[in-house]
């Protein structure tokens, strides 16, 4: 985990998450809803950050909304312009 979080960001808690009745989650980033899993999505996110800690539950939210890489991609050299 060390080398995935390197600027050690997910140890601020950025992420947070909130379940329905319905069993929708809402997933929160800085206190703003930025995605919303239903279905099999919602149970399978569920089973992961049940057993999770902290920053392992931060990690998760991160990888389900895409929010995880920020100014440490590498650029492809042979992309055309």
């Amino acid at each position: 985990m060390d080398n995935i979080d390197k600027r050690k960001k997910l140890e601020e808690e950025v992420f947070s998450y909130r379940i329905s009745k319905d069993e929708k989650v809402f997933i929160f980033f800085h206190g703003k809803q930025i995605m919303i899993l239903k279905g099999k999505e919602s149970k399978k996110f569920l089973a992961k950050i049940s057993t999770a800690d902290t920053i392992e539950s931060q990690f998760i939210m991160a990888k389900v909304t895409g929010n995880f890489k920020h100014g440490n991609e590498r650029i492809n050299k042979t992309r055309k312009k």
